[in-house]
């Protein structure tokens, strides 16, 4: 296997489909870079792709020690291996023969708290140490992802003339990558991001659902109706591989290929925990949640077979079809409609995640700019939209904005939207489809936006049997009342 006559910029441990693909980008860009993998014909076949792309500055090492000692000093390494103990065997592999002032960086969907405590164990051995976010899969990698690295600061200059280089280029917002900030920062805005990108998911597969449900769409129209939406507000990446979907024939069978895939969504896990660091920090994201409870429903396949046939027999099919079959969907109104609701539906979805990022960043201390991190997101990564550049100058214009919905250009856009959300999450309802995304995203609105809500009733109830105690509108201070008593001695 060639080596370089001078010792290499970087080096990458891990080459799966996400290593490989990175690995080969770094090279592109013109920096010569040492890959290792424990399967070592994986580290082979890499240099071969390296070969066959442009002949590319990729050099090969089947042992951890030439590895390490190929690369310059101070030496950087990206460890993109599975998140957990992998990531522990692999570090325990490298730091052998790493030296004071090296670097390694974990690029995978690591905890954040994981990263921390790394963090902590290299900077005793003297290494630095980064949790980098890596958006975009496969595509991404190879041709520039959104990267959102978190962790030592000297560790992310030495390597920011090659982020910057690698990561994905927006014409007007510069590369997709920024110094998140300190010790697991980096892995936790990349997991919110997932969470943002499940609730981005459900909303579009929900426009789907009743496109096609209610309205009755055929595949070729549902590929002319993300193609427009993919032209103006929702230009996004999903959108755009949305529409490519509808529009791919099967090649097994007649028909398309959308209608035989298996209605089981998988998940790794990310999702899961933006959920469950909402409830830790009390941060409302019902959207998200909405997202994952579908994901946990649509798995349930053999179950929902079985129910369908339950209330088949019940009846209730033949109740909801009798109660619209008098009354004809205006395709055209409906697709307008649709559109609406999802933006509006998309723009919560959003604030919620901003908002348990932000939460995160106070508890923290991380100092986390929120219109930094919309701008990093605008390319490469998932959820790539036009829609976030929106976001970055609501947050340019108040960097301590409350939530989005109150940016005023944000609240302009909801309310001319809201009309037509209502009609959809209405129709749907009397359908018998579930729109979950849709409909927690209005709960959100309608709640956020009134300034009284029955709460009032809740702490009353607390109070009424657990002596809670609750404050009152016109006096200040806690109060509980002896409720039962009360209402006993009336009840005489």
């Amino acid at each position: 296997m060639a080596q370089p006559t001078n010792l290499t910029r970087i080096g990458l441990a891990g080459l799966a489909v996400m290593g490989q693909n990175l690995a080969l980008n770094i090279a592109e860009k013109g920096f010569p870079i040492s890959v290792y993998n424990r399967t070592t014909s994986k580290v082979d076949e890499t240099v071969e792709r390296a070969e066959k792309e442009g002949k590319l500055p990729v050099y090969g090492y089947h042992e951890p020690k030439s590895f390490v000692q190929s690369i310059q000093k101070p030496r950087v390494i990206i460890m993109l291996v599975k998140a957990g103990a992998p990531v522990d065997q692999t570090i325990k592999t490298l730091s052998a023969y790493l030296e004071k002032g090296d670097c390694i960086i974990d690029g995978g969907n690591e905890w954040y708290e994981n990263t921390e405590r790394r963090e902590k164990a290299m900077s005793e051995l003297g290494l630095l140490y980064l949790g980098m976010g890596v958006s975009g899969g496969e595509e991404g990698a190879r041709h520039g992802p959104s990267l959102m690295p978190g962790g030592s600061f000297e560790a992310y200059k030495n390597i920011e003339d090659i982020l910057l280089k690698v990561a994905a280029q927006v014409p007007d917002s510069g590369p997709c990558v920024t110094y998140i900030g300190q010790g697991g920062s980096g892995n936790f805005v990349k997991m919110v991001h997932k969470g943002i990108e499940y609730g981005d998911m459900q909303l579009i597969a929900e426009a789907y659902d009743v496109l096609k449900t209610i309205g009755k769409l055929s595949n070729e129209e549902l590929q002319s109706v993300f193609s427009e939406w993919n032209k103006g507000e929702l230009l996004s990446f999903l959108i755009e591989i949305t529409a490519d979907i509808f529009g791919i024939k099967d090649d097994k069978r007649e028909g398309y290929l959308v209608d035989k895939v298996l209605d089981k969504t998988g998940m790794k896990g990310t999702g899961k925990w933006t959920v469950q660091q909402a409830a830790e920090l009390s941060i409302a994201a019902p959207t998200i949640e909405a997202s994952l409870d579908a994901r946990f429903l649509s798995g349930l396949k053999e179950e929902r077979v079985e129910a369908a046939k339950v209330f088949k027999s019940s009846g209730l099919d033949s109740i909801l079809n009798d109660q619209h079959q008098h009354q004809p969907v205006d395709k055209k109104k409906l697709v307008d409609d649709v559109r609406k609701a999802l933006y509006a539906a998309k723009i919560c979805s959003y604030a919620q995640g901003m908002n348990l990022i932000r939460a995160k960043s106070i508890e923290k201390g991380w100092d986390l700019k929120l219109g930094e991190l919309a701008r990093i997101w605008k390319g490469g990564c998932i959820i790539r939209a036009i829609f976030l550049d929106r976001i970055k100058k609501a947050y340019d214009r108040n960097p301590k904005l409350a939530n989005l919905l109150v940016d005023p250009e944000f609240a302009k856009e909801i309310v001319d939207r809201q009309s037509g959300w209502r009609r959809v999450v209405c129709l749907a309802v009397n359908y018998g489809i579930s729109t979950p995304g849709m409909a927690a995203s209005l709960a959100y609105f309608d709640t956020y936006r009134r300034e009284s809500v029955p709460a009032n009733l809740v702490q009353a109830q607390r109070d009424y049997f657990g002596a809670h105690t609750y404050e009152r509108i016109d006096m200040e201070g806690s109060f509980h009342t002896e409720w039962f008593k009360i209402a006993k001695q009336s009840r005489v």
